[in-house]
């Protein structure tokens, strides 16, 4: 199949259908509405889209300082498009758009059961004496 890529943000109602459809908003902690998950992908310093003809089939987003460190968010795949390398494409690009820009730490927080995903693209899991840490208001 070809798929078009795009570095576009989508229209607010593919962002939240595919959103929907993958189940990542159900995974939020805290209460988000859609129009505030949308503002940060609007947000974001670098995003992109795959779509199959007009339909947002994958994407993904990173927030970043732009020199040295960038954190991986929101990559979503839609279920029926799933287990044909989207996800890893959708890394791919935001790895090299840090490439690109000269970054060379890329962080990330990773759905329940996809770490395995994750380390077949050469992420690592922090060591157990530096984990990561998280503070919810």
């Amino acid at each position: 199949m070809h798929y078009s890529f795009s570095e576009k943000l989508p229209s607010f109602n593919q962002f939240v259908e595919l959103h929907e459809a993958s189940g990542l908003i159900k995974s939020k902690k805290g209460k988000y509405t859609r129009e505030q998950l949308y503002q940060a992908a609007e947000n974001s310093w670098y995003h992109i889209s795959i779509y199959d003809e007009e339909q947002l089939i994958a994407f993904g987003r990173m927030i970043s300082d732009g020199v040295y460190q960038s954190l991986i968010c929101d990559v979503m795949v839609h279920p029926q498009f799933q287990k044909q390398g989207l996800g890893k494409q959708v890394i791919e690009e935001l790895v090299n758009k840090c490439k690109e820009s000269g970054i060379q730490s890329i962080q990330l927080f990773s759905a329940k059961g996809k770490q395995l995903f994750y380390k077949k693209l050469g992420f690592e899991e922090r060591e157990q004496d530096a984990p990561a840490m998280t503070l919810y208001i």
